[in-house]
């Protein structure tokens, strides 16, 4: 099967890897720097975990041209780098796309797809769960329990269902189908906008990060307020467990969250808040439309957007 991974990141570069595995055709779009690694040396993974690394050997071009068919397209990018992409993803005359990552605007992608394509496209939307890193080198380190995709469509059944589990077939990689893909990533987008705020206010420092029980506190908070707002529009919110948590112990969650960062893999967890300024932005509607009182997500997303101002300034 030939398969298109536009975006050569932590996550692109082990779905990439794992589709590889499969026995498929893999293409990596990467540009520059990346670019080169890749012809050079391969795909280069560490596997944290499984204490392994792995070298895969794969395709890599620089543009998506109109005439590039694909089985299927994952587009592993931030949420902020998604509609630089669009356009040539519509232009393309590959019918089924995946787009994979944290997204605020499920809707609208889906309806610039409707609206700008050149021929009928099936458009999914998708999170791998796992992290990592990217080195100088090109070498990936992978944090990763063995690898799985969440995916969903906002029409009802993934339309290209058949072909997601033949590419994956012959892996241990899971697929896990939402009901409604749109609430699970809003949900997830609550869960990481207080953690990542927390460790972008110490500079990505986890230690210090990890002291401070009061913000962690606040964190907490913030979630529940968030799952409050998903809650208010119909929206179901998961998961159940850290939904409970934030409302009926948040101390107790507080405390987990805080620990976390002292785990020696947390460090190998790449960060960036230009996607969480992002998403903030693209949550405040729903803010609106809830008409909740949200202080604590208010001054969170106060404290950090003026220090992310600052320093685009």
């Amino acid at each position: 099967m030939r398969i298109l991974v536009m975006g050569a990141g932590v996550i692109g570069s082990y779905l990439a890897h794992v589709l590889v595995q499969g026995g498929n055709e893999v293409t990596i779009l990467a540009r520059t720097k990346r670019a080169g690694q890749l012809q050079k040396d391969g795909l280069v993974l560490r596997h944290y975990f499984q204490r392994k690394t792995t070298v895969d050997q794969v395709k890599v071009i620089s543009e998506l041209r109109r005439d590039d068919v694909y089985d299927l397209i994952f587009v592993v990018m931030k949420y902020n780098d998604f509609p630089a992409v669009l356009p040539a993803l519509a232009d393309n005359e590959s019918k089924n796309i995946v787009l994979v990552g944290n997204n605020g605007d499920t809707r609208g992608m889906q309806q610039f797809f409707q609206e700008n394509s050149r021929i009928p496209q099936n458009i999914a939307f998708g999170f791998q769960i796992n992290g990592g890193t990217r080195e100088e080198d090109g070498r990936v380190i992978v944090v990763s329990g063995g690898g799985k995709m969440v995916l969903g469509s906002l029409e009802g059944e993934v339309p290209f269902k058949p072909l997601l589990e033949e590419a994956f077939r012959k892996t241990k990689y899971k697929l896990d189908y939402s009901q409604d893909i749109n609430a699970w990533l809003l949900s997830h987008i609550v869960s990481i906008i207080p953690v990542m705020s927390v460790i972008y206010l110490y500079d990505f420092d986890l230690a210090k990060a990890s002291k401070d029980s009061a913000r962690w506190k606040q964190a907490v908070a913030v979630m529940d307020e968030g799952f409050r707002v998903l809650s208010t529009l119909g929206l179901p919110v998961n998961p159940a467990s850290l939904v409970n948590g934030a409302k009926k112990h948040p101390a107790l969650l507080a405390q987990g969250l805080r620990l976390l960062q002292k785990l020696p893999f947390m460090k190998l967890i790449d960060g960036s808040f230009s996607e969480i300024a992002a998403l903030y932005q693209a949550f405040e509607p729903l803010m609106q439309q809830a008409r909740l009182s949200t202080p604590a997500w208010d001054d969170f997303k106060q404290q950090t957007m003026r220090k992310y101002a600052l320093e685009q300034a």
